[in-house]
């Protein structure tokens, strides 16, 4: 029997309007059934137990289902770096795809993901976070991208084109989300110029790229937390940016009064029946709510599950988890992430890359260098069948070296170690211990916990478990560690910025008796290593890299590749450098400038600049040529590779305007691109900037104001490169809407 949402998903694809099928769908839909639709398909503490014991990597969590209408809800998993269900591939994480500034592969590993989602049941993804990385001290930093609003944007954007050929993609979290420990109790006071020209320019990107869903944020924006703030989900959203997707809550607690949340446009509550399901029946009930109003809701996300054809996506088989094209295709990102930073001579000759033939003895020594370490461990987890380490990336690819191991407890013993060999490789950084999803306990949800209800609803419990009976994947090994248990890491906000002490000891230590040394820093964003980089060669970036991150760093060491990645952020030569950043603040103010802007604008020195990455080449830039293209800048020049080997440099385009009648960054990021060259080879590369870009939010009329003047532009290698190109280009005064 066709079922009613089957003929109404049937008729989309026909041409029919994907709302007014849903508006249709709503009219047959008794009242308790459209209120279903306001929550998470599942019951609070049914739902709670079965995460405790590792559901979060079982099954997708469900909503807005109502089988008697054929209605199949959506299926939601999570995961930047891959699908958190099951054995699935493990990427890199965000941050360090965000420095290979290469949104054709971010394209191709969103296209993964969503392939290996529709393998797990999932139909919505929730890993397109693009939270700005305003300090580098965020625990969840690794999520995002970087620092830069227009990089940010457009790799977010590219996630998303990838993962929705499959399936819908969510764009989280909105808005201001980027501080850990405090999230739940945080007030972000904000003013219009700074939200909209550096907090939300990324986010609408993406709703313009056609992104199903956006997550609401914890945190409280201007006096109203995120989940209930009229502004942010009516205002800007869907006046403003004609977003047309649904909106879903961040988890558990992500919202503090029911009633006013469905008012100020949040659709769903997720994952469970929680904290506003029984104010919105009573407010129903009394007429305090109208029916128009939760209608609305259900509408959005109905008519955004017809748009995408949910209910008749294709089905992948099983064996797509991580099978070896997608393995492949995490090597290949983890190559193209891997930031040169450091790369000396000794007696004339870069110490990288290693010449494999020349070498007999290899030191490599660390924890981190054998351990399994993807990053986070709260709901990005990615339970990869298997992992590569730094020491068996290097053993494998280190053919007829003889490669030890010291682990480093002992550091007497490792300096002695190090000595005694021609190279010494030096893995140190951070873990999910360090930095992640702040799962720790927590007063501030403490007074939120009388709006849970007391019991769960009978039948809502026996849906859920046929629900877990259809869905049931095998927890993977790596689940029955002792030393994980099946819950989240604590994670929380980074104390320091700088490398433990015992590892600054150990690099000092080793640099002082193996002029070779070699250190790897794995991480999820800035480490400020200014006390130590220069007693040592060799300093190169890995970050939490995947499940095939030891291959990609011994062809990095090797010189099997080259590497071409820049910093999607600025490394300061110290804390003062930054922002303001207090992990446990109930009250802060973003202001406009940050990272890289603020270094600038103060007139710091970088240790490394935004942007900045080393290759096993050089580039040139040259016959740079600027004219306005209708409504962009057509900026074309040549760019060539000097050296004696193919590699990719990061063309990086940077516009101010010096006359400007209101304070802006000394440069901004405008457009970038990465070049592929074999040695000796030019090309003329062509890069169209929007003249919207360059417009700044009018606070008086609430539109955007392009400025006349002639405008500053900078082709450059990185933020502050001393051989970019400079030209200047005059631009006539327009206005824009937003």
């Amino acid at each position: 029997m066709t079922t009613e949402y089957a003929k109404a998903l049937k008729k989309v694809r026909g041409g029919s309007d994907h709302h007014e099928q849903a508006r249709l769908l709503i009219t047959q839909m008794t009242q308790e059934e459209r209120l279903h639709c306001l929550d998470g398909g599942s019951p609070f503490w049914e739902g709670i137990k079965d995460m405790s014991k590792g559901g979060y990597h079982q099954r997708t969590f469900p909503a807005c289902r109502i089988p008697r209408l054929g209605i199949p809800g959506f299926n939601f998993s999570d995961g930047p770096r891959g699908v958190v269900i099951g054995p699935a591939t493990a990427f890199p994480v965000s941050m360090a795809r965000g420095a290979s500034f290469d949104t054709d592969l971010e394209e191709r590993i969103g296209d993964v993901i969503g392939h290996e989602l529709r393998a797990v049941g999932a139909t919505l993804y929730g890993g397109v976070c693009v939270n700005l990385l305003r300090h580098p001290a965020w625990g969840r930093a690794q999520e995002t991208y970087g620092e830069d609003p227009h990089h940010v944007g457009e790799m977010g954007a590219a996630l998303t084109r990838g993962a929705q050929r499959h399936v819908m993609a969510t764009v989280k979290h909105f808005a201001l989300n980027s501080m850990e420990n405090a999230r739940f109790r945080v007030d972000v006071t904000i003013d219009e110029r700074t939200l909209h020209e550096v907090y939300l320019p990324h986010f609408k990107r993406i709703i313009d790229e056609g992104v199903a869903c956006v997550m609401s944020a914890y945190n409280s924006v201007n006096g109203d937390f995120c989940g209930d703030n009229e502004a942010l989900l009516t205002g800007i959203l869907r006046d403003e940016w004609n977003f047309d997707g649904f909106v879903i809550s961040d988890w558990i607690f992500g919202l503090r009064d029911g009633v006013k949340s469905v008012r100020a446009g949040l659709d769903v509550e997720m994952p469970y029946r929680m904290m506003r399901h029984a104010p919105i029946v009573e407010a129903v009930a009394s007429g305090e709510l109208s029916m128009d109003i939760v209608d609305r809701a259900v509408e959005h996300t109905l008519a955004t599950m017809l748009r995408f054809g949910v209910g008749d996506l294709p089905v992948q088989p099983a064996h797509v988890l991580a099978q070896p094209e997608h393995r492949a295709l995490a090597r290949e990102a983890a190559q193209k992430s891997m930031v040169l930073l450091r790369n000396e001579l000794i007696e004339n000759v870069a110490v990288l890359p290693l010449q494999i033939a020349t070498l007999s003895r290899v030191a490599v020594i660390g924890e981190l260098a054998r351990k399994r370490n993807l990053g986070d461990g709260g709901s990005s987890d990615v339970m990869a069948p298997e992992v590569v380490s730094a020491l068996t990336g290097i053993q494998n690819a280190f053919d007829g070296v003889d490669v030890s191991y010291d682990d480093a407890t002992d550091l007497h013993q490792a300096v002695a170690h190090a000595a005694a060999n021609e190279i010494a490789i030096v893995v140190v950084g951070y873990t999910k211990a360090d930095e992640g999803e702040f799962i720790g306990k927590s007063s501030d949800k403490t007074h939120l916990a009388s709006h849970i209800p007391a019991i769960d609803d009978p039948a809502l419990v026996e849906e859920f478990t046929a629900f877990k009976a259809a869905q049931e994947w095998a927890l993977p090994v790596v689940m029955k560690d002792i030393k994980r248990d099946v819950n989240f890491a604590v994670g929380g906000d980074r104390p320091s910025l700088r490398l433990a002490p015992k590892d600054v000891e150990l690099i000092r230590a080793i640099a002082k008796v193996q002029p070779r040394t070699i250190v790897v820093i794995v991480c999820g964003s800035a480490v400020l290593i200014d006390e130590w980089h220069q007693d040592v060669p060799v300093v190169l970036l890995s970050w939490y890299c995947g499940m095939q991150g030891g291959e990609a760093l011994a062809d990095i060491l090797t010189g099997a590749v080259n590497p071409s990645a820049c910093l999607p952020f600025v490394i300061p030569q110290q804390e003062d450098d930054l922002v303001f950043f207090d992990r446990e603040a109930t009250e802060i103010t973003y202001e406009y400038f940050h990272g890289q802007w603020l270094l600038d604008k103060n007139n710091r020195q970088a240790t490394y600049p935004f942007g900045f990455g080393l290759s096993y080449s050089t580039f040139r830039y040259s016959n740079a040529d600027l004219k306005i293209d209708g409504d962009a800048i057509a900026v074309t020049v040549d760019v060539s590779n000097t050296g004696a080997v193919s590699g990719a440099t990061v063309l990086q385009v940077y516009a101010a305007l010096p006359e400007s009648s209101i304070e802006r960054p000394r440069r901004r990021l405008v457009g970038f691109r990465r070049v592929e060259l074999v040695a000796g080879q030019t090309l003329c590369v062509g890069l169209q900037i929007p003249l919207r870009s360059l417009a700044a939010r009018d606070v008086e009329t609430h539109d955007w104001w392009l400025e006349d003047g002639l405008w500053s532009i900078e082709i450059a290698q990185y933020a502050g490169d001393a051989e970019a190109l400079k030209r200047s280009i005059s631009i006539a005064e327009d206005r824009y809407s937003s």
